[in-house]
């Protein structure tokens, strides 16, 4: 039997434009229809209309906390003009968060861009601090007396990576060049943001919040442990893993650390050249490891490692997002279970996690993938809608309950 802390915060996760359907302001909209891919968003899980049913069904799982994103082209559809009824919308739903005591984790971007700011470069732009800083004081403004904790900017080494580096999502924009502009701005942006958002709690004699980013950590392992492959993981896990967030903590702009987690990378060099070292990978499956739906590998073991290596930051650290796509729901409980087991032993281990935040408490569009993974704690039956509770997400609902495994 494992134990966790008393106040530690359980919940589960969703982003606006993953399960909201419709946001026909976004770039990703613009470009899934210029693309006219077959893995277009449409109505998604329809959650826009329905977020209080699906908020009652977290409830009824016991989950104590929530995250959520706010779609940034919904608020501000056309530069410099906000638009009241989104504003109104994501007023109520913080306060139907809230009246179920489900303390809300706000995220202000989450992959997506209004078109307008995509069509002016997005975060390459020189003035997009500026653009994004609007605003986030504009949601803060309205949101403040009801959020605890921000988290300004998901997964910036992802968003980088597939549109910049891989060129894969929009803006499809491949240059080595371009993405190190990025990652520059989206670290200045979440240091400005911090001070804006701080500065708006303290203008309104509120309590301070909680204020971080998410940072998707991967744990890069060395398949076979030569002094080659040792070295690969271990730059790489410095550069991928925990550079953007030193970025922050030379600068006290983080609150907590708030980390995603998936799986491992399994680090196997064919040569000494830079792009060896930079990227390759066991292409053998020595591991033979257990997957998720899209073939990633689950590594349990890779959660405390990683937890463990944030020790040294003295700050506490929030499991944002973790979770598996199966069609197995026992699969699914027993990668919840041994990931909350390396949680516990990180505890133990002396790592200050505050909370553990399932993704996603919905089936969602998993981006250029469609809607065929199924990460979720609810089945979504896309022709009507319907919710289903696995049972998976019945056994973690007795572990929020009781904080014992």
């Amino acid at each position: 039997m494992m134990e966790f802390p008393k106040d530690f915060l359980w919940g589960a996760a969703t982003s606006a434009y993953q399960v909201e359907g419709d946001n026909s302001f976004s770039d990703w909209w613009e470009w899934e229809k210029r693309l006219n891919t077959k893995h277009s968003s449409g109505r998604a899980a329809r959650h826009y209309e329905f977020f209080a049913q699906d908020f009652d069904l977290a409830k009824e799982l016991n989950h104590n906390c929530h995250r959520i994103s706010i779609e940034w082209a919904r608020i501000e559809p056309e530069e410099g003009k906000f638009s009241q009824r989104e504003l109104d919308h994501y007023k109520q739903v913080i306060l139907a968060l809230k009246e179920r005591s489900l303390i809300p984790i706000v995220t202000l971007h989450h992959f997506t861009n209004p078109i307008w700011f995509a069509k002016i470069g997005a975060w390459r732009n020189k003035d997009a601090v500026k653009f994004f800083l609007r605003y986030v004081e504009k949601i803060v403004e309205l949101l403040s007396p009801d959020v605890p904790f921000w988290v300004t900017i998901n997964e910036p080494m992802v968003y980088t990576y597939f549109s910049y580096l891989l060129g894969i999502w929009p803006p499809q924009d491949k240059s080595l060049l371009h993405a190190k502009q990025v990652i520059d701005n989206l670290a200045g942006t979440h240091i400005k943001a911090y001070h804006l958002i701080r500065g708006i709690y303290k203008k309104n004699n509120l309590e301070f919040p909680k204020i971080s980013i998410t940072q998707n950590m991967q744990a890069f392992v060395p398949c076979i442990p030569t002094l080659r492959n040792k070295i690969a993981a271990y730059f790489r896990h410095k550069y991928y893993n925990l550079d953007f967030i030193e970025r922050l903590v030379a600068k006290h702009a983080l609150d907590f650390i708030g980390i995603n987690y998936y799986s491992p990378s399994w680090v196997e060099l064919e040569g000494w050249g830079v792009s060896n070292f930079t990227s390759d990978v066991c292409k053998k499956n020595h591991r033979n490891l257990r997957k998720n739906s899209m073939g990633w590998d689950i590594y349990p073991q890779g959660l405390y490692d990683l937890l463990l290596s944030l020790k040294k930051y003295n700050l506490p650290v929030f499991i944002l997002e973790n979770g598996i796509c199966t069609d197995n729901d026992q699969l699914r409980w027993d990668y919840i279970a041994e990931h909350l087991e390396s949680v516990n032993k990180a505890i133990t281990s002396g790592v200050k996690v505050m909370g553990y935040v399932y993704w996603s408490l919905l089936d969602n569009y998993e981006w250029d993938k469609g809607f065929a993974p199924r990460f979720g704690l609810v089945e979504v039956d896309y022709d009507t809608y319907k919710r289903t509770v696995r049972e998976s997400a019945r056994k973690f609902s007795a572990v929020c309950k009781t904080g014992k495994l």
